[in-house]
């Protein structure tokens, strides 16, 4: 049996195993979630929540944009607070302030040392103890606990009000006034948030840890780590580094059993035309650019909400674009323009490889443009109009804002866009076809290519998994699918297969070679990318068996970025191989930043909080979008940006390119990026850690420690990072422009040979 027919065996079984375990996992969420009962009672019979009104709580809080404003079990905005954590310590302080008062006290501060600490020992009682009876399906609360729950439900009601008593509240959070208008509304609003901290504190049934695995961290409510988390934790740290010595085993084992190629003496793909569906895709490449400009705007004034509240620059910009807006677009539109760079490359490469048009293939590219755009257009739309207020609940879920964080498209508007990816899959496959068929040595990269394409478009159904009241435990687990398996899994294996297809049609690497790399590395990849995707879903209502494999598979995503510098020296070796590379030397430099920021930002600020106990701690603080900035858009955001470039030189073969423009866009903006980084998301999530690990998860998130003088200094720090990489971008667009606008040629492959010095 041959080494790749092997390599297939082995992607194949694999894939069938972990899938399986994925599956299996989603029954056990399904079955082990926390109830959502008929009715809370109080002990006396009094009903203070129906089922329904938390569900239409859940509704209420999803169009004004979910979790782009705070967090629910620690997944979504970082400004204002977790709202399961912040409800939850109110909770118990208000249970402490009426304890104590019963005793006579003026206050809970006001008793000594040893009161204090029997009080909290009777408040963790009453919140830890589950009294939800399957029986009847209801929750049944003392008469002291329905009354601190009076308290908070008051404080949410005027939080999310106009109330004045609150205004600096609203500030902080970066929330308008009347964020939710109706007064019934608000009180279902702080239904669901009172069941979202019920669980976070309450037991399972025969158990000592909560539903969400004691998070979050408050030990006034008695959650702490469970010992399941430390443990695995430990085991996780164990598996990367077997992982990363079998890598390195099993990569100076086959170093040098195949010779190097020798490049030809021109350049292969020069000779070969655009046809016009390849020429239509430049279309795609516009529609990039426009939305990464539009994502840098709003992402500077979503992180100057930060600042200044409801303002920017003194503008009341709340009334009109709310900072739960401005944060879906500028998540959405990352996802949405490196989709488009990778799809766009999809529909340019498939010709080159299968080696004709297909009929109507022209026709095909523009109309998937134009449906693009109206989902674009239209969701937007949908999501303003439920966020101010003026769409209503009952079309929400469909045409407004579902507040699921990367995913907060209206149903309509999913299915719409799942329509298109199938239609992106048909007219790749069939262009395809003809290079799936033929048997030679590029073969199986062709054939994992297309397989790649039928995941993007399939796994992105995950999203459709879900229905408007779906418990959220498996909205979240079906939700990681589409964001983890989706985003940062086949799309990845798609673009190793182009970029190695590319490398082996340019004559820089030989086809057996390849084919070996690809399928160990996408079989290195998936062996922790599938049941990693867990590890998004420790405190989401799940059980242990989330944490033990997600630590496991989890640690084992980092194991491929040990060697990522022989990667991206290879990478950059490539462009020394023949004079004429010179013409690809941007899409390599920009592919040599994707393993850099692979190795820092998806592999270094991944692992610091990858693993349970750290993720314990820091989900939701700054140092979760410091592994999200610099992996989204180092990892994918730079490899787009690569593919792109690829692309074009084959869409204008004869338009001169400035150097010089690109140069300035590369390092403006990986310095820029860097900058953000390390002068504001790292030292803010430090501030935060420090803060939750002295107080709680809820101080962290706290407006005592984000609406501060020091936290306002770091978030202005952005600015110089944020311009230089804002200025970057531009000239990426200048550039791309000037290949239509600018008159000009690029020199002749024979005088371009001569300046390399041939």
């Amino acid at each position: 049996m041959s080494s790749t027919r092997k390599l297939w065996l082995g992607l194949a079984a694999l894939l069938l195993v972990t899938f399986g375990v994925l599956l299996w996992i989603g029954d056990e969420v399904h079955q082990q979630a926390p109830p959502l009962p008929h009715a809370v009672l109080t002990v006396d019979g009094q009903t203070l929540f129906t089922r329904a009104d938390m569900e239409e709580g859940r509704e209420v809080w999803q169009s004004i944009g979910g979790q782009q404003l705070g967090t629910i079990w620690g997944h979504g905005a970082l400004v204002a607070p977790d709202w399961s954590a912040d409800w939850l310590h109110r909770e118990a302080q208000a249970m402490l302030e009426l304890l104590a008062r019963n005793q006579g006290a003026a206050s809970f501060d006001a008793l000594d040392a040893a009161q204090q600490a029997a009080l909290r020992v009777r408040v963790q009682q009453e919140l830890r103890n589950n009294t939800y009876d399957p029986a009847r399906d209801t929750i049944t609360v003392s008469a002291l606990r329905a009354q601190a729950m009076a308290v908070v439900g008051a404080h949410y009601e005027s939080l999310f009000s106009n109330d004045p008593a609150t205004a600096h509240l609203r500030k902080a959070y970066a929330m308008r006034d009347n964020t939710v208008g109706d007064m019934e509304h608000r009180r279902m609003l702080a239904s669901f948030f009172w069941w979202t901290s019920w669980a976070a504190a309450t037991e399972r049934p025969g158990r000592t840890i909560s539903y969400t695995q004691n998070w979050p961290y408050d030990p006034v409510v008695g959650n702490t780590p469970t010992p399941s988390s430390l443990m695995w934790s430990v085991f996780s740290v164990i598996f990367l580094i077997c992982g990363i010595g079998l890598l390195a085993w099993y990569h100076t084992a086959q170093s040098h059993k195949e010779a190097p190629a020798t490049p030809p003496a021109q350049d292969p793909l020069a000779a070969f035309k655009a046809t016009p569906s390849m020429r239509a895709t430049a279309k795609y490449f516009w529609v990039v650019i426009a939305l990464f400009l539009v994502q840098i705007l709003f992402g500077a004034t979503t992180a100057h909400y930060q600042v200044e509240g409801q303002d920017v620059y003194g503008y009341a910009l709340a009334n009109v674009l709310p900072y739960s807006l401005t944060r879906t677009w500028h998540t959405e539109l990352a996802v949405l323009w490196i989709t488009t760079a990778w799809l766009g490359t999809g529909l340019y490469i498939a010709p080159v490889i299968g080696g004709y048009e297909p009929k109507f293939q022209h026709l095909g590219v523009n109309f998937l443009w134009v449906c693009l755009l109206v989902i674009v257009v239209g969701s937007f739309a949908g999501q303003w109009f439920a966020v101010m207020d003026k769409m209503g609940l009952k079309y929400n879920f469909w045409f407004g804002h579902q507040g699921w964080e990367y995913v907060d498209l209206g149903r309509f508007w999913q299915i719409f866009l799942f329509i298109g990816l199938m239609l992106w899959l048909f007219l790749v496959g069939r262009a395809l076809w003809p290079a799936i068929k033929r048997r030679d040595d590029t073969s199986s990269i062709v054939g994992l290519l297309f397989l790649s394409t039928v995941a993007i478009g399939l796994l992105y159904g995950a999203g459709l998994m879900w229905g408007e009241h779906t418990h959220i435990a498996m909205v979240e687990y079906w939700r990681w699918w589409v964001v983890h398996l989706w985003v940062e899994g086949f799309f990845e294996v798609f673009a190793t297969a182009v970029i190695s297809y590319l490398f082996v049609r340019l004559g820089l690497l030989r086809a057996r070679s390849a084919t070996t790399n690809v399928l160990f590395a996408t079989i290195v990849f998936m062996a922790g990318g599938v049941l990693g995707t867990l590890h998004h879903l420790y405190f989401t209502g799940t059980t242990t068996a989330v944490i033990a494999l997600g630590a496991s598979f989890s640690a084992l995503e980092v194991v491929p970025l040990a060697l990522i510098g022989m990667e991206a020296y290879g990478t950059w070796r490539a462009q020394h191989m023949a004079p004429w590379m010179a013409r690809y030397r941007w899409p390599i430099v920009f592919f040599v930043a994707v393993s850099f920021w692979n190795l820092v930002g998806a592999g270094m600020f991944g692992f610091l909080v990858n693993t349970p106990i750290a993720l314990y701690y820091m989900q939701g603080l700054n140092l979760t979008p410091l592994h999200g900035h610099t992996a989204l858009f180092g990892v994918y955001g730079m490899l787009g940006l690569g593919l792109m470039l690829f692309c074009l030189r084959g869409i204008k073969p004869e338009a001169a390119w400035r150097e010089g423009w690109l140069r300035s866009a590369f390092w403006l903006m990986n310095i820029g990026l860097s900058m953000m980084a390390l002068f504001t998301l790292l030292p803010l999530g430090l501030i935060q850690l420090h803060a939750a690990l002295e107080h709680g998860y809820w101080f962290a998130r706290s407006a005592e420690v984000m609406d501060t003088p020091l936290v306002h200094l770091l978030v202005w720090l952005r600015v110089p990072g944020d311009s230089l990489f804002a200025v970057g971008a531009v000239l990426i667009a200048l550039f791309v422009a000037s290949l239509w606008l600018v008159r000009g040629k690029a020199p002749a492959p024979a005088t371009q040979a001569v300046r390399d010095g041939r």
